[in-house]
């Protein structure tokens, strides 16, 4: 008997042009691959390793030094070429020259049904894959010493162009099935796994096991982990749930299953400014350019805009780049770096808008291909409705904005900042009139709260 669906009423679907073809091809590898610290909100990493060292999958590179449990190991066998530094010497990047193949680090096969908590944390951790799991508050990397009242799993997409997770997770169903075991072992409470009610047909999802399945109908953000936890089990101040993706499951999956770090995931390359279309296998850190290499329209450079992630929450990344540690996909949309004299008033059936200012209204079935003018700049900020079409949570986001503006962390609490990351708002301030940049404000109130708390 299927569960009950919980309907998404509030929310948007961007209609991009350029979805990924359900074609897979396995990349070469490439050239250089980098870890970012930046991709872990709030980590300061401390080198474990000499610059000219080999490494393997599974090798030591650095540690969190505010939570030393935590480590980050190499993705590939070869050597560690450098660091790339910014401001302060602050580090950028961990850059590792591979070899042509890969001599896995063992950490021993194991079933985690048989193993007691302690042990499926140590060995997770001693993989560094430990990283994939996250937690909320804060969306940053999980506490191994808290114990979460559940942990959650989305296996849909509903970002724009996002990829299909039942296609991602098609062969590797046993290895999903071990990865949800092990993250059993990790809680006293339940793993939840949310899956769409009419697109997620996979038997990995649907007859999943040690899991609690939920299903959803509606627009984004409905596949967001934040919007599914308000739906299923609010985060209220002193709760902890953590959360990680498909891939991350599998990657856990083969830990126990092989013993190994293996790497390896799929990223989907999208966009209008692509010519190819599709979905690459590649082992994660690995440069954008092998992924876009032939595979964009003939445009000039300063005419498109690469993004690692979805358009909505993803970084701009250049040509010589690496994907993010998270990101199961590539963006590759306009710029928009060309005025247009009265483009506002003009009007048009080809652009998209989420009132009536143009005719694109009476074509609901049509997809755009939108750049990243925001056109205009920044406006007061007013109350005007508009966040709340969007935003399928029951918290006022304006309000909670201002407070956090306002640096009252007292009002924030009431107002349910524990319950949000900056990706739950990301449609707030893609329709937001004020051009007010509200994920950035949502990060910095995550991050004073977690000062004042931690």
């Amino acid at each position: 008997m299927m569960s009950k669906v919980i309907k998404i009423r509030k929310g948007l679907n961007i209609p991009l042009i350029g979805e990924a073809e359900k074609i897979l091809t396995t990349l070469p590898r490439s050239n250089v691959y980098s870890i970012k610290p930046a991709d872990f909100h709030g980590l300061t990493p401390k080198m474990l390793i000499n610059e000219g060292e080999k490494v393997k999958p599974g090798t030591p590179l650095f540690k969190d030094k505010y939570n030393e449990d935590v480590i980050f190991t190499s993705p590939v066998s070869g050597t560690f070429s450098g660091l790339i530094r910014g401001d302060k010497r602050k580090i950028l990047e961990v850059q590792i020259k591979p070899e042509e193949t890969d001599d896995y680090v063992d950490f021993g096969a194991r079933d985690p049904l048989s193993l007691d908590r302690a042990e499926v944390v140590s060995k997770i951790l001693q993989s560094g894959l430990w990283p994939v799991i996250r937690q909320r508050p804060y969306s940053v990397i999980a506490k191994t010493s808290d114990n979460p009242k559940s942990i959650f799993v989305a296996a849909f997409s509903s970002v724009p162009l996002g990829p299909d997770l039942d296609f991602i997770v098609n062969g590797q169903e046993a290895t999903f099935q071990t990865g949800l075991n092990a993250l059993s072992k990790l809680t006293n409470g339940k793993v939840h796994l949310s899956l769409h009610n009419e697109n997620s047909i996979s038997k990995a999802y649907t007859d999943a096991k040690n899991v609690e399945i939920h299903y959803f109908k509606g627009p984004h953000p409905a596949g967001n982990v934040g919007i599914q936890i308000h739906h299923i089990d609010p985060i209220n101040k002193g709760d902890v749930v953590w959360y990680l993706d498909v891939q991350g499951v599998i990657m856990i999956g083969r830990l126990f299953e092989k013993g190994i770090y293996d790497a390896r995931k799929i990223v989907a390359l999208v966009g209008s400014e692509a010519s190819n279309q599709r979905y690459f296998k590649l082992i994660n850190g690995a440069c954008v350019k092998s992924v876009i290499e032939n595979n964009l329209k003939p445009n000039d450079s300063n005419d498109i805009r690469i993004i690692s992630g979805d358009v909505l929450s993803g970084s701009i990344v250049s040509n010589d780049g690496f994907i993010g540690f998270y990101d199961q996909m590539i963006s590759v949309i306009p710029e928009g770096n060309k005025p247009e004299f009265v483009g506002w008033i003009t009007p048009q059936l080809n652009k998209f808008s989420i009132s009536r200012t143009f005719f694109s209204f009476l074509t609901p079935w049509k997809k755009y291909r939108i750049d990243t003018n925001i056109r205009s700049g920044e406006r007061p900020f007013v109350v005007t409705g508009q966040y709340e079409k969007v935003l399928p949570m029951d918290i006022y986001p304006v309000q909670l904005l201002k407070a956090i503006l306002a640096g009252d962390i007292e009002l924030m609490e009431k107002l349910g900042i524990y319950e949000v990351a900056p990706e739950d708002l990301a449609l707030c301030e893609f329709v937001c009139s004020s051009k007010t940049e509200v994920q950035h404000i949502i990060r910095e109130g995550l991050d004073l709260i977690k000062k004042e708390f931690e």
